[in-house]
């Protein structure tokens, strides 16, 4: 079967119009059936208990403080604390449930007999029970008894602190901060037990699992998970059959002169670009560290190793889990971004053969920029949590969500550094954007680069003062759409560029391969986004469309995994080929990318598996090996290519290299599949047979099973961080030996820019 180029361009956009338009209605809806603020929560006597205010302003807290990064809310955010969503809706029903044991019987809910506990447990359901029909909420008796105690327990956990709990003291400043912060996670509470109007369950589509609200399943969860892997299997064939039916070209030495490294020269922008290696390189060193002491959290709660017998304080204090994972987040995305955008900038010359004038100052001062906004970014995220910047906490400091924990004005940054990268690279690949069509490959690197950027700008929608379910909805509109859409579209126009540079495929070819994968990432990555939507108190529409697409984005990776094995194949069937080792962390990313993103996305996006373990282990493993292992390696085989290119010919070493690649693919192995799975399946156990809230517990971490598989992933971190040890001294070492630029370069200096450019 045969496509046009022309054709695949004319479908991309229909498909964006089609996502558009979907999405578009689809945050329309989100403003509509978001669950109600209400004026006033009351007692059985009218009395205020809260009001809409105090829960507004329990959210500004759970923000301010970071707490989407010690623990989740509606199963969004870390997994070391509780779920403040199932913990507060599980401590109200036991308080309930010891109101009407002491109300009908006088005496403790473990004391009564089985029949005695059986009525309570009706009574307690019986409350909870029923649709909302608009006005203030109105609180039984024993709902009231239940938050009075709730909010006892936060201030004694999140402000006094808990060490047994991984809870520093003074998380939260205040009492009455704490107070507010325990009044909104009620809220959600509520609204995960509470059905919509004219609806047959709740806001959340009774979500989380907890038996004593009489919270379960949904038929529709079990349903659409059947309908899913029927699909899975049909995509998966579909996907077998499209590769193989649609002529794409798979890269290949056979009849062409692919140039050996000292063939190129290498530009003074190109220099420039380079400098983003050593700065994402620290960036990383400082995130696989934070990593490491992330996971030794989960086993000494408040300590590292015994160090606070010997300093007298403990290390929870000094960097508190919340503001560990906060940073570790945020070096992952920025180390990545730097490389990706360094990669864009280092790769136009070698198409080209085209140095715009003072093109390596303006990169310098894109890479001044980003360093400004990184340091700027992190530190502000800790003046911002302890109260530095007053009422501008979510401006200048950190706004408190994740992956998006950074204030706006840092937000803004990173958006005007995208728009400086897009202009460059403009002026880098000018020559070949003046002679191709709008579908070009130049054309697709900058488009993909663009919705990065594009996506971005729905965090601005906005604030502290937004309703949760309405702020998620955003929210994953950059985190997924990113993951699953912008990522995967920059992935492979980046690897199709690369193979063009190395001459291992024509400029046509490369456009058509890409422009047909980029298609399918983006007709179902983007509107994927809704199995997001299933349990945070958007409407049960979202739980086929989100099964449906979630499926389907299974299929671009099967193009993706054959491209993998396609470019494996080349290098293999290949004696001299000078690229091997940046092709080698290029394999690893596809083949990670199906591995992560693929096997253990489908497998958790199934709405019934998703419903008890959303927000687990499984989540985890998933995230990690779908970041790291896609997206991070993708970034290290450029870093790679980059430095064969910049080494003095004769100088270039790559056993440093090859051999941190080894401990990355090992260690993430290991970590994934010996610790951090198993672990997640023990959860999902957990969950099915007791409750979400049992599952998040830390009676469940603390059990010997699980206590010995977080021991168990010591090697496989230990693994990661020596690779990244080994990365960051070679990179040291090459610095000593890079090539100097060409003075005057011209299109001559490289050995496949006259190619590219006459390829038409």
């Amino acid at each position: 079967m045969e496509l046009k180029r022309k054709t695949i361009a004319k479908v991309i956009a229909a498909a964006f119009v089609f996502n558009l338009v979907v999405m578009g209605a689809g945050a329309w809806v989100a403003y509509q059936e978001a669950p109600p603020i209400p004026e006033e929560v009351v007692g059985p006597d009218g009395e205020t208990v809260i009001t809409g205010e105090d829960i507004r302003d329990g959210k500004k807290t759970f923000q301010k403080n970071g707490l989407m990064n010690h623990g989740s809310i509606l199963g969004n955010g870390a997994y070391y604390g509780a779920d403040y969503t199932a913990d507060s809706l599980e401590l109200k029903t036991q308080h309930m449930r010891t109101y009407y044991a002491e109300e009908r019987y006088g005496t403790e809910y473990d004391s009564l007999s089985t029949a005695e506990q059986a009525a309570v447990d009706d009574d307690v359901k019986q409350d909870l029970s029923g649709e909302y029909e608009g006005g203030n909420i109105e609180y039984s008796a024993a709902e009231l008894y239940a938050h009075q105690q709730v909010r006892q327990e936060y201030v004694e956990r999140y402000h006094e602190g808990s060490h047994e709990r991984g809870v520093p003291e003074e998380m939260i400043d205040s009492e009455a901060d704490a107070r507010q912060f325990a009044d909104f996670a009620l809220w959600t509470a509520w609204f995960s037990h509470t059905d919509r109007p004219d609806g047959e369950h709740s806001y959340t589509n009774d979500w989380p699992y907890e038996p004593a609200a009489g919270n379960d399943a949904t038929g529709a969860a079990m349903t659409w998970s059947v309908i899913a892997m029927v699909l899975l299997v049909a995509a998966a064939g579909g996907g077998i059959w499209l590769y193989q039916s649609v002529s794409l070209p798979e890269p290949s030495a056979d009849g062409l002169s692919v140039p050996d490294p000292g063939d190129v020269s290498i530009f003074p922008s190109q220099r420039a670009a380079l400098r983003f290696i050593p700065v994402a390189a620290g960036l990383f060193l400082a995130q696989v560290l934070l990593g490491g002491l992330l996971a030794h959290f989960y086993i000494e709660r408040a300590g590292f190793f015994g160090i606070e017998e010997i300093f007298g304080v403990h290390i929870l204090q000094l960097l508190p889990f919340a503001m560990a994972k906060t940073w570790h987040i945020d070096l992952g995305i920025l180390w990545i971004a730097a490389t990706w955008l360094g990669a864009g900038l280092f790769l136009p010359p070698l198409l080209t053969g085209h140095e715009p004038k003072r093109q390596s100052t303006y990169i310098n001062i894109l890479l001044g920029a980003i360093v400004v906004v990184t340091v700027g970014g992190l530190g502000g995220i800790w003046l911002g949590s302890h109260g530095y910047f007053g009422d501008l906490w979510w401006v200048v400091g950190n706004e408190g969500l994740e992956y998006l924990e950074v204030g706006k004005l840092w937000q803004v940054g990173l958006l005007v550094g995208f728009g400086l990268w897009a202009v460059l690279s403009i002026r880098g690949l000018k020559p070949l954007l003046d002679r191709e069509p709008v579908f070009g490959l130049a054309h697709m690197i900058l488009y993909a680069g663009g919705s990065i950027a594009l996506l971005f700008t729905a965090g601005f929608f906005f604030t502290p003062e937004t309703n949760i379910a309405v702020t998620e909805f955003w929210r994953w509109w950059v985190v997924h759409m990113w993951v699953e859409g912008a990522f995967e579209f920059f992935i492979v126009a980046i690897i199709g560029l690369t193979l063009v540079s190395m001459n291992l495929l024509s400029r046509r070819s490369a456009e058509k391969a890409v422009m047909l994968q980029a298609l399918l990432v983006m007709s179902t990555g983007v509107i994927g986004v809704s199995h997001h939507y299933w349990w945070v108190g958007m409407p049960d529409m979202w739980v086929p469309i989100g099964s449906v697409f979630s499926t389907l984005e299974l299929l671009p990776l099967v193009f993706i995994l054959y491209e993998a094995l396609g470019q494996y194949r080349a290098m293999s069937e290949t004696g001299g080929f000078p690229y091997k080792l940046p092709f080698m962390f290029i394999i690893a990313s596809g083949v990670w990318n199906f591995v992560g993103a693929g096997v253990l996305g489908f497998f958790i996006n199934l709405p019934l598996i998703n419903y008890y373990e959303h927000g687990t282990y499984l989540t985890v493993g998933h995230a990690h090996a779908a970041m790291f292992g896609a997206f991070g390696f993708l970034a290290l085989g450029m870093v790679t290519y980059m430095l064969q290119l910049a080494i003095r010919p004769g100088r270039w070493d790559g056993s440093w290299l090859r051999a941190a690649f080894w401990c990355w693919n090992v260690g993430l192995a290991l970590m994934v599949f010996v610790s951090v799975l198993p672990v997640g399946f023990l959860q999902l156990e957990a969950a099915f047979t007791g409750s979400y809230a049992a599952a998040r517990s830390v009676a469940f971490y603390n059990q010997p099973l699980v206590q010995t598989l977080f021991w168990a992933r010591l090697p496989g971190d230990t693994l990661i961080i020596l690779g990244t040890a080994i990365y960051a001294a070679d990179l040291i070492r090459k610095r000593f030996v890079l090539r100097a630029s060409e003075d005057d370069p011209t299109v001559e200096d490289m050995a496949v820019a006259e190619g590219v450019m006459s390829d038409d």
